[in-house]
């Protein structure tokens, strides 16, 4: 077998004058091999314990090669795709974009993203002519759907805002995006927050990219990198508003973890604001938990700045059947509605009496426990 290549083209240095998102999500056209055939440049994310490569890697991807068949005058209002099959990061990836119809005001594409000659992911995107719609147009934006949200809007973080102390000391610094966390700080607030049933409750967050996005990538940059985070914790909101234990270790073997691991999850834990870790005790346990299929609607595209703060709340209306559906509003800093997101994925609980497997039988130490340990602290 030849050397590890996880892309086709051996990636070329970092570009120390774009955004670290710019760098991650570059793509390489392969023209000399066919038309709208384009490829990863570098070696695209696995989340530790995932079951493939992160998926917005692969939302943003699709998108930036779909955005390369328009004409400059279309933005992108509506991107809908399906994860058929998890995506290996040592492999490279072909996006293959077909342009499906050309009109004056509305183009359409389809990207397929395709591994080994699989399909591992498809997509399916429309583009609009800015000012098609005319100088008279009907207009509205829903608002945050609770005092304490539009309260918390109101909040942003620094411009000088670091990262957590714990996170720095894990992947975060190496993280393209910037997360911080917003819940209600005060007692009254996080009780009616605590109170309310699980179709009820929102997660909130804060997020940017790291550094600035170039010139030279411009809007189409920025609406990828958009696209990029929209699928950071989306899924993931079922297992928090219902308190699930969902890190890569079972909860009974938090106590034989090394102290600084144990305290990672700990802080982790506080630092979303889901309680202590021994609260989870004889709570419902994440077996499966992946995503099936992904939509966004871009409202004001030209205001998405995507290395400035952005606004997410989302919640989720449905569970059951061993499937979630999430839905996702993100705000710019000053309050305008940039785009919606809806998300359905795969949530299956540990089933009572499930027999462990040899790596995680009881009595000594398990065989994993080495791999669970690192995959918890690159997690964090």
């Amino acid at each position: 077998m030849g050397e590890h290549r996880p892309t086709l083209v051996r990636p070329p240095p970092l570009d120390e004058s774009k955004a670290p998102i710019e760098n991650a999500l570059e793509l390489t056209e392969l023209s000399i091999i066919g038309p709208d055939l384009f490829t990863n440049t570098r070696e695209l994310w696995h989340p530790p314990g995932a079951r493939g490569i992160y998926g917005g890697a692969v939302i943003a991807q699709t998108l930036a090669a779909a955005q390369r068949t328009v004409p400059h005058d279309f933005v992108v209002h509506s991107y809908h795709c399906f994860f058929v099959l998890a995506g290996d990061s040592s492999v490279p990836i072909l996006y293959h974009v077909e342009r499906v119809r050309e009109g004056r005001s509305f183009c359409t594409r389809t990207v397929q993203a395709r591994q080994r000659g699989h399909a591992i992911f498809t997509v399916t995107c429309s583009f609009v002519r800015e000012g098609s719609g005319g100088a008279e147009a009907v207009t509205h934006a829903a608002s945050p759907s609770l005092a304490v949200a539009a309260r918390l809007l109101r909040d942003p973080p620094p411009d000088d805002y670091e990262d957590p102390r714990f996170l720095r000391d894990g992947h975060a610094a190496d993280d393209p995006f910037q997360t911080c966390r917003r819940r209600p700080n005060d007692g009254e607030e996080a009780e009616e927050e605590a109170r309310r049933p699980p179709e009820q409750k929102r997660v909130w967050q804060w997020v940017r990219a790291r550094g600035r996005i170039s010139d030279e990538g411009g809007l189409a940059a920025h609406l990828s990198a958009l696209a990029y985070v929209s699928d950071s914790y989306f899924i993931g909101t079922v297992s928090r508003i219902h308190r699930l234990w969902r890190y890569p270790v079972p909860l009974e073997d938090v106590t034989r973890l090394d102290p600084e691991v144990r305290e990672h999850l700990r802080e982790l834990n506080d630092w979303e604001g889901y309680g202590k870790l021994e609260e989870y005790k004889d709570r419902p346990e994440v077996g499966m938990m992946v995503s099936l299929d992904h939509s966004i609607y871009f409202h004001n595209p030209r205001k998405v700045r995507a290395d400035e703060w952005m606004f997410t709340e989302m919640e989720s209306p449905w569970a059951g059947d061993g499937r979630g559906v999430v839905t996702q509003k993100i705000y710019s800093k000053d309050g305008t509605l940039l785009a919606t997101a809806f998300q359905e994925g795969v949530v299956r609980l540990k089933q009572k009496g499930e027999k462990k497997g040899e790596d995680g039988k009881k009595g000594g130490r398990p065989k994993k426990e080495e791999e669970q340990e690192e995959k918890v602290k690159a997690k964090l």
